[in-house]
């Protein structure tokens, strides 16, 4: 009867080591999934019509508004819309990063589990 109750708290010790590992590797996946979809959003194209720095803006003006649109100086705009743009992809940038390495982190923790 003993032999049996060790052989069984023996089972139940290398389960909850092998869900340890799964969760491990499962976060890790996890945030690498995460990283990815703030990579693509770092890559994808911000179309916006409303400010007056972007070709979108100008492709829906006809010839006339075009020729008075160009009369004011978009200096200023652009260098907003630009640096808006900029800082949020740059953001989106440095989390991708910090969600790499703590998959990266978790990995190592689940191979460490493993050897």
């Amino acid at each position: 009867m003993g032999n049996a109750c060790a052989s069984v708290a023996s089972e139940t010790g290398r389960t909850d080591g092998k869900a340890s590992l799964l969760l491990a590797f499962n976060g890790a996946v996890l945030a690498l999934g995460a990283a990815a979809v703030l990579l693509l959003l770092v890559v994808r194209p911000r179309l916006r019509c409303h400010d007056r720095a972007s070709f979108p803006y100008w492709a829906r003006l006809d010839d006339d508004e075009t020729i008075a649109g160009m009369q004011g100086g978009t200096r200023a705009a652009r260098i907003r819309a630009m640096s808006g743009i900029a800082g949020g992809k740059f953001r989106q940038l440095r989390y991708a990063v910090d969600l790499s390495l703590a998959a990266l982190a978790l990995l190592l923790a689940a191979a460490c589990g493993l050897i």
